[in-house]
């Protein structure tokens, strides 16, 4: 299968100059697209960025019409459907849908991505062209790709200024902990400091590793089940402008089974105090972790979160102590 599919891929080397600016043409109408997906995706949270690539999308257009205009001087109106998958070695896109969610950062570079990757591709095509105008046209088009960023620097200092830019990354900064950290860092403290009671219950009760590690990884398992589950169905972000129900739940279960399992691995060591001290250790790095989260994203004093925490986690531990011995 794989060899019929690089039979079936040209190199660029064999492309006459009809297929050149057939190509050019279709990656033209690639990128606007991009760009224009791109602006539709940030508009309703960052519309001025979203103006950004409205107006690159608009310059390759223009792009477009030029080589199309070259194409009907020289060919006629019938233009080749020749697509980059259909060339050996020619450089990928990634469609918008899988960069998102489209963060400014990401798309900004995946911009400068795409205008290096068009710039080498005039220069090499220019090289491969006699006809005069034809490779005056694609040297000039390799000229514009390399001044996009430029132009890009020039549309935001246009359409985003300093003050503008900071609104914005302020908002991205806050979206990202509503959607991620909110729910990651409640499934984490849920995780570690919920199933610290039923583990530490079982492994003094038992004394057992292997039975207190099947009550860790249950609880662990079942804990983060359930908050995930929760997370997703309760609220779908709409109103509440939480973001995608999706990401939150994974966010959300994913730490809570993290913080479980975090201090029921060690059980897997058929030595009980061992275990148990490898295991009190980690809860000890865990509660210091959830209060390090709290104070870089949520902005809670440190010695508050770290007293609020420790405390927490110290009064479940013990009271799984207790019962395990009583």
């Amino acid at each position: 299968m794989w060899s019929r599919f690089f039979r079936s891929r040209r190199p660029f080397s064999s492309l006459s100059e009809q297929e050149i600016l057939a190509l050019a043409i279709s990656s033209e109408e690639d990128d606007a697209r991009i760009y224009q997906a791109y602006a539709d995706g940030l508009r309703d949270t960052y519309p001025h960025s979203a103006k950004v690539f409205d107006a690159m999308a608009d310059e390759e257009h223009t792009h477009r019409d030029r080589l199309i205009e070259q194409h009907r001087k020289r060919f006629g109106e019938r233009i080749p459907l020749v697509r980059r998958e259909f060339v050996r070695g020619y450089y990928e896109r990634t469609p918008d849908w899988l960069v998102r969610p489209l963060g400014l950062e990401k798309v900004r570079g995946q911009a400068e991505q795409m205008e290096r990757q068009a710039y080498r591709f005039y220069l090499e095509a220019a090289k491969r062209t006699e006809d005069a105008s034809t490779r005056k046209l694609l040297g000039d088009l390799a000229v514009a790709e390399k001044g996009h960023e430029n132009l890009a620097q020039r549309l935001e200092g246009k359409h985003t200024p300093e003050e503008v830019k900071q609104e914005e990354n302020a908002e991205e900064r806050r979206q990202f902990i509503l959607t991620v950290v909110q729910p990651g860092l409640a499934g984490l403290m849920d995780g570690s400091v919920s199933t610290l009671a039923p583990i530490f219950a079982a492994a003094f009760a038992t004394q057992d590793t292997k039975q207190t590690f099947l009550v860790g990884l249950s609880a662990a398992l079942g804990a983060g089940i359930s908050m995930g589950f929760t997370e997703a169905v309760h609220d779908d972000g709409v109103i509440s402008g939480r973001g995608s129900p999706i990401k939150r739940g994974l966010a959300s279960g994913i730490m809570t089974a993290v913080g479980g399992l975090g201090h029921a691995l060690p059980y897997l060591i058929p030595h009980f105090w061992m275990a148990t001290g490898i295991a009190a250790a980690i809860v000890f790095v865990e509660l210091w972790v959830i209060a390090w989260i709290q104070n870089r994203y949520m902005e809670t004093p440190f010695l508050r979160a770290s007293l609020q925490v420790v405390l927490g986690g110290a009064l479940v531990f013990a009271t799984g102590v207790l019962i395990g011995n009583a």
